[in-house]
């Protein structure tokens, strides 16, 4: 199916504050509700793509959706050729940098671009990459969790069809840490993999003690045990404790993952569409975790993560956590603890009336 020659007529934002259904506690603060920048690429042939990233935190929201305002305003005239459009964002931000708000919206553009071809062609964006549509495996992702209180709804993830569920740890201490782990797996049973992600809170000595004593409960791996960007710590713990050491939400473009590679920081890959590039910079991601072995899970935004996890050679989870449900139209759902990928384009569209209800 041919695809017409797009160009780029505007890039619009709306900021929203979408509430969760299950507000997400961390090591480093809580979560109850998700700032988004919803992101419209509008094109001269009447066709519009969408997109969201998320602001992690509320003050930040207005100062993304700004940039996310100002950058698009650049692209105006210009075609819908995400490799293109992404080499003139390297030219254009050379010397301000990658990380951080510039990153998020730059990658959040992307796939708003990537949702115009899969629409303009009819297409789901995994089957214009030329991936399949299919059921992907996907893991339920909690924050922190009191296995007593939360008894019931771990027990409900299982009953769904989950075969995987992850938890957050570190906001006290190793016997706090022990409690939780021995409880989630008391509930889930021996055959549900169980990952704890610790939100970089520990420092290396404080990791390794940690998860040596939290073996016992065999977890498919540990998550960011030490800050992001220290990858030698990630390296240190990895080797002491022969433990799955996961990395990759907070890897900034494919530069940053080959970094981490190198220095054989983690046994997985997480790569964050929103940091990591969008679905252009994913395409480069999973050639570097094909390389190198890495089985790769998704870090968020289910609904895209789909589309690209779909052309992943050493795709493994896709994690399940609903950012935007809230204010889609139609909100993705997960079926026996799997998870579809939609189109055309990434699947998304909005509930105008949420958006209303919910802007920032």
């Amino acid at each position: 199916m041919s695809v017409p020659h797009l160009v780029i007529a505007g890039v619009g934002a709306k900021a929203v504050v979408a509430p969760l259904a299950r507000p997400v506690k961390t090591a480093v603060g809580a979560i109850p509700a998700a700032p988004l920048v919803l992101i419209e690429v509008t094109t001269r042939q009447g066709i519009t793509g969408k997109a969201y990233i998320f602001a992690y935190i509320a003050p930040a929201l207005k100062a993304l959706h700004r940039i996310v305002s100002d950058v698009g305003a650049e692209l105006v005239g210009m075609t819908v050729a995400p490799q293109d459009v992404m080499r003139h964002f390297e030219r254009r931000f050379r010397l301000i940098g990658w990380q951080g708000l510039v990153g998020m919206a730059v990658s959040g553009i992307d796939m708003a671009l990537w949702d115009v071809l899969g629409r303009a062609a009819g297409l789901p964006v995994a089957q214009l990459l030329g991936g399949t549509v299919r059921p992907l495996d996907a893991y339920d992702s909690y924050g922190v969790i009191d296995p007593t209180h939360d008894a019931d709804v771990l027990a409900a993830s299982v009953a769904s069809g989950f075969k995987a569920i992850k938890i957050k740890c570190g906001d006290g201490d190793l016997t706090r840490d022990i409690a939780a782990v021995r409880g989630v797996r008391e509930i889930i049973g021996p055959d549900v993999r169980l990952m704890v992600d610790f939100n970089q809170a520990l420092d290396v000595p404080e990791a390794i003690r940690r998860i040596r004593r939290l073996t016992e409960f065999d977890l498919h791996w540990i998550e960011e045990p030490v800050k992001a960007e220290d990858l030698d710590g990630h390296a240190r713990v990895r080797a002491a404790t022969g433990a799955m050491i996961q990395t990759g939400e907070n890897w900034w473009f494919t530069a940053s993952m080959a970094a981490a590679i190198s220095i054989g920081a983690s046994d997985h890959a997480m790569p964050d569409l929103m940091k990591i590039g969008g679905v252009t910079g994913w395409l480069s991601a999973a050639g570097l975790a094909q390389t190198a072995g890495l089985p790769v899970s998704s870090h968020i935004f289910a609904e895209a993560s789909a589309h690209v996890m779909s052309t992943t050679p050493t795709a493994h989870l896709v994690e399940w956590l609903d950012l935007a449900g809230a204010v889609l139209a139609e909100p993705l759902q997960v079926v026996d603890g799997q998870i579809t990928p939609r189109g055309p384009g990434l699947g998304l569209d909005w509930d105008e009336k949420a958006v209303a209800r919910f802007a920032a």
